[in-house]
């Protein structure tokens, strides 16, 4: 007589939604776990079961808790984000099952930080700056740069583009907005998304960018919840808002007031062509993409709209080759460097500091960062040097 099999007793309902709501279709949900489509058909319709260690690995898949599966019953939806990469009539489309994933952290963590603040019996801090489409886009950057108090002197100063990467996230954390970061999603689905529900609004960019492109969408984000409408982004300007919200970025990172008066500019002049040399040079200046630069030059009449064209289609195809290039190699950071760089300091700090007070256990720690307890010592150092790269994750 047989082995009798270690079946998973849960609800169907449970089984279906979480597939739903992580993205996937039977038939891929399947083949991640190693059965075939009707054999998960069949248990999300309550006419079999799958193992203990099926249900497993569907919990790797689905990116949820075991315990997850044996709830009384389904809970609510994952959010979907407003979709501001395309124009409104040219319909939706489907989330991939990692982006949906990264929606469901940014979201889980807020929510955290929210408990943890009434845990600790304080309240969140208040994010109160807001804007409006009317707005000239300079003015808005002005507001922006003294609510993040970085001067143009530090800005000059970064020794490199993630210590302003980590300096102007850190900058914005302060002001009462959570800001992480996203893996494993391609640039063309989301390079950045904001989260405008008040206190800790929450801001989400993707780390397949480079430091100075995630610099460049933490402040068209920002933008976002100023205005107080959120979504996702890949910061094209199909929408009036896309738009807006990219004025605002680059005017905060180079105020075209200082840029006019560069040396190199002044003396320059308007002009039709300008060098790789200029260009870039400028770019490292203020930390930001070689396409910053040639924006804030067309925007102030320095640049024609055909160069324009021209060099960001230049950029583009050099971005692709790096991506090529670069591949998908292994190892990277250690996972304490990783859970820092992910979740923000702000984020982390807050967890830590309830821990410390006997608001939350170890083991809830490890959840909130997802890791294993034995790196919560040296998550606690990396939080304490503020000079850390934390970018590169």
């Amino acid at each position: 007589m047989g082995q009798p099999r270690n079946e998973a007793f849960v609800k169907p309902e449970l089984l279906a939604w979480a597939r739903e709501d992580a993205g996937l279709t039977l038939e891929a949900a399947a083949k991640r776990i190693g059965v075939k489509a009707e054999r998960l058909e069949a248990a999300e319709q309550g006419e079999g079961r799958l193992t203990v260690n099926q249900l497993r690995a569907l919990s790797n898949v689905y990116k949820r808790p075991l315990a997850f599966f044996y709830l009384p019953q389904p809970p609510p939806k994952t959010v979907t984000l407003r979709d501001f990469r395309r124009l409104p009539d040219e319909g939706a489309e489907s989330e991939s099952p990692k982006l949906r994933h990264e929606i469901r952290r940014a979201t889980y963590r807020r929510k955290v930080a929210l408990s943890l603040f009434d845990e600790l019996g304080e309240a969140p801090p208040a994010f109160t700056a807001t804007t409006t489409l009317s707005a000239k886009p300079d003015d808005v950057a002005r507001q922006i740069r003294q609510l993040l108090k970085v001067t143009y002197e530090e800005q000059y100063q970064f020794a490199s583009e993630y210590e302003a990467m980590n300096r102007w996230r850190s900058a914005i954390e302060s002001t009462g907005v959570l800001v992480f970061q996203a893996s494993g999603i391609k640039r063309a689905e989301m390079r950045g998304m904001s989260i405008t529900e008040y206190p800790l609004p929450a801001i989400v960019v993707n780390n397949k960018d480079l430091p100075q492109g995630r610099i460049f969408t933490m402040m068209h984000e920002l933008g976002h919840i100023m205005l107080r409408m959120g979504g996702r982004c890949n910061l094209d300007e199909k929408q009036e808002i896309e738009v807006f919200c990219n004025m605002v970025a680059g005017a905060v990172l180079v105020p075209e007031e200082n840029l006019l008066n560069e040396r190199i500019v002044k003396d320059s002049g308007p002009r039709e062509e300008w060098s790789d040399l200029v260009i870039q040079s400028l770019a490292r200046r203020y930390v930001v993409g070689r396409e910053v630069i040639l924006r804030r030059l067309l925007i102030a009449g320095y640049a024609t709209q055909e160069f324009y064209r021209r060099k960001r289609e230049q950029y583009r195809k050099e971005f692709e080759g790096r991506e090529q290039k670069s591949g998908g190699g292994s190892g990277g950071p250690p996972p304490d460097v990783m859970a820092v760089s992910y979740a923000g300091r702000a984020f982390v700090q807050l967890v830590l500091e309830s821990f410390h007070q006997r608001r939350i256990t170890a083991s809830d720690v490890s959840d909130y960062l997802e890791v294993s307890p034995k790196h919560v010592k040296s998550i606690e150092r990396l939080v304490q040097n503020p000079t850390l790269e934390l970018g590169a994750a």
